[in-house]
């Protein structure tokens, strides 16, 4: 039963080039992924190049090849080069904003579960969380931690697909012991009374 309804990985990751490029049945995608990102990481990290100093040189670089391409082609009748039609869809824009939306909706609504319900619950999940991200920041700078979670991104996926089976009953252990303790947590905070403000009586 368990195995029929389990989601495979590469339905999970959308069931397209995405999923082709980290789960590695596209090796070719994968490969120019990790050797980019790993270059970009050697120029930026270890060779010092700046980040803006790279963008302009690499667009400078660019327009010089195509307006000389474009010359030579008039001159010697060849093909112009093979530029498409720069243009950003509505329905990009619109399945990036209603994806963003999604994202800033679940903030809010941690926001206001700590702020307006006083879920202690919630703000213990919150500030771990983002006690977390702040000790990991101190330990890599922003670069280096976008080159790791392309690393994780181009072997996590894949080998969980392999051992998916393994992986699911120990993450549906540790899912159960973590249930057991918040339930006990949520005791223990129910037993607390809330603070209330006391009306003193005047005299």
């Amino acid at each position: 039963m368990a195995e029929t309804n389990r989601i495979s990985v590469y339905e999970a990751l959308g069931s397209g080039t995405v999923a082709d490029t980290l789960l590695w049945r596209n090796c070719y995608g994968g490969v120019v992924l990790f050797i980019g990102s790993t270059v970009l990481w050697l120029l930026f990290e270890r060779a010092g190049y700046s980040f803006l100093a790279f963008v302009a040189n690499s667009l400078l670089l660019l327009v010089v090849i195509l307006f000389f391409w474009a010359k030579s082609a008039s001159l010697l009748n060849r093909p112009l080069p093979p530029i498409p039609d720069l243009d950003i869809s509505e329905e990009s824009v619109l399945a990036a904003a209603d994806e963003m939306r999604v994202w800033v909706n679940s903030a809010l609504a941690t926001v206001h579960e700590i702020a307006v319900d006083g879920n202690l619950r919630t703000l213990i999940l919150a500030s771990f969380g983002l006690w977390l991200v702040s000790y990991i920041g101190s330990l890599f700078n922003f670069l280096t931690l976008i080159y790791i979670g392309v690393l994780l991104s181009l072997s996590v996926p894949f080998l969980y697909e392999k051992f998916q089976a393994q992986v699911d009953e120990k993450l549906i252990f540790v899912h159960k012991n973590m249930s057991t303790v918040f339930k006990k947590v949520d005791l223990i905070l129910e037993k607390i009374p809330m603070s209330q403000k006391k009306q003193k009586k005047t005299d």
